[in-house]
């Protein structure tokens, strides 16, 4: 009979044990399940404060944009010019501003395909441009330097 109590006492000291790793499983998963929503709440500010990022961005974008509008050419590229007969024989006689001589240069090198087909960078320079660039072929940097030599100042 002492074996029988025995036993009975082990059932219950085992199902003691089993109730406690139960609950001690059960509160375990209670803690994860609060991190997952601590978690889940630290993140939704996070993305509050992306947008309020992103606000701040687009005023900043706004303002610089306000300040190129405001923003005036230079006077001094503005001035008008009066190209040499070699330069001339390109552009035309008349006087124009620096910015107007470029791009007319850049319209003469376009339209007779100037432009080194392997570097674009450089331009072959024709008979009429070699007489400004003094050289066959000069990159598009050292274009403006060349070109600046044949222009004065309008009188």
């Amino acid at each position: 009979m002492a074996t029988a109590k025995k036993k009975a006492t082990a059932k219950k000291a085992t199902k003691k044990k089993a109730t406690a790793k139960k609950a001690t499983k059960k509160k375990a998963t209670a803690k994860k399940a609060t991190k997952k929503k601590a978690t889940a709440k630290k993140a939704a500010p996070k993305k509050a404060t992306a947008k309020k990022a992103t606000k701040k961005k687009a005023t900043a974008k706004k303002a610089t944009k306000k300040k190129a509008a405001k923003r005036k050419p230079n006077a001094a590229f503005m001035a008008p010019m009066q190209p040499s007969a070699a330069l001339g024989e390109v552009i035309g006689a008349k006087a124009m501003p620096r910015t107007d001589v470029t791009k007319k240069i850049w319209d003469y090198i376009k339209k007779n395909g100037l432009q080194d087909k392997a570097n674009r960078r450089m331009i072959n320079a024709d008979d009429k441009l070699s007489k400004i660039f003094g050289k066959k072929q000069v990159s598009m940097f050292e274009m403006t330097k060349l070109v600046s030599k044949h222009l004065s100042a309008a009188k």
